[in-house]
Formats: structure tokens, C-alpha cells, sequence
């Protein structure tokens, strides 16, 4: 897939300007609304595509993260044949009190997906929160990495993206 392409799909279907703040706390100029390509079906098959060849081999489970990484993860679920796991932010209060919906966790290797990753906090969370539970976390597969390259490295998970920053803005530049 000409992943130039993609990137110039995205970028001109979901950079806002303006101000805006991530989860981190942290104030941009720029932002990337990724439910703008989450919800259209022919972008979203075309990224969990590129995200298909970027997931370990020895994956059981596929946990995307509330609420981006969902339908990310459910269309890399159905390309895969890979079960999928719906990890919130917290765990239920009520019913099953669960924070993984799904397959049990317990011994189990979860690649994380998840739409943006600036700072890694939501992916922290969860993997920490996932290995309390006995499984094994240590890739996480983005749409699109804002921060750097690997966030993630010293709570060792390799962070595997699609699209990087820098490839967006090289996509905007093309486009001015």
C-alpha cells in the first residue's frame, strides 16, 4: 500500500487547527481527529491494512483501547482472524466489573492498538492494568504516532505505528 498516500488521505480528512489539548495536558496548535478516519469505512480498512504486517507473530488477543482503538481493532480482528478485546479506561462498576470485554486475559499475549499516541498514558494504563490480570503486553500497534519514536520503551512496549507525525506534515507540506 503506497503509505504516502494514506498518509495524504488522512491529513486532508483530519488536521484541525486551532487549540486544542491532548490527555497529556499538553497544547497544540494542530490536532489529528481520528474519529474523522475511524468512522469512514474505505480509510479505516486502509490503515488496520497497513497494521496487519506490523503485528507480531505470537499475538493471541488484539485489545483495542477505548474508545479510538475499538473499531481499529475490530477491523484488524476480522482481516487477522485474530480475536479482539475491548480494553476501557477503567473497569465497570457494575455487571461484570470487568476492564477488558472479551477472552480472559490471564496468560495471554494482548497487542495493544490504538488510534493516537502522544505521550503513551492511556497504553501505560492499560498495559499495567492488563499485566495485573497475567497478560503479557509488549507492542502496541497506532494509527498514527505523534510523540516519539518509542514512548513506550521504558515500561518495555515497542511502539509500532502506521503513520508518524512527520509523515503527516510531510503529506500537509505536499499539499500547500
Amino acid at each position: 500500500m503506497d503509505l504516502a498516500a494514506l498518509a495524504a488521505d488522512i491529513d486532508a480528512k483530519c488536521r484541525l487547527t486551532g487549540e486544542f489539548t491532548l490527555r497529556s495536558g499538553q497544547v497544540v496548535t494542530e490536532y489529528f481527529d481520528k474519529y474523522l478516519f475511524e468512522s469512514d469505512p474505505a480509510l479505516l480498512r486502509r490503515v488496520a491494512q497497513v497494521m496487519v504486517p506490523l503485528l507480531p507473530t505470537d499475538v493471541d488477543l488484539l485489545g483495542g483501547l477505548e474508545l479510538g482503538g475499538v473499531p481499529i481493532a475490530t477491523v484488524v480482528s476480522q482481516l487477522t482472524g485474530n480475536p479482539g478485546l475491548f480494553v476501557r479506561k477503567a473497569a465497570k462498576t457494575y455487571g461484570t466489573c470487568r476492564l477488558a470485554e472479551g477472552a480472559e486475559v490471564a496468560g495471554q499475549r494482548v497487542v495493544l492498538i490504538e488510534d493516537v499516541i502522544t505521550t503513551g498514558g492511556a497504553v501505560r494504563d492499560a498495559a499495567r492494568e492488563l499485566r495485573k490480570q497475567g497478560a503479557t503486553v509488549s507492542v502496541v500497534v497506532c494509527a498514527i504516532n505523534r510523540g516519539e519514536p518509542d514512548p513506550l520503551a521504558d515500561i518495555g512496549i515497542e511502539t509500532r505505528a502506521v503513520l508518524t507525525r512527520a509523515e503527516l506534515d510531510a503529506a500537509a507540506r505536499r499539499r500547500e
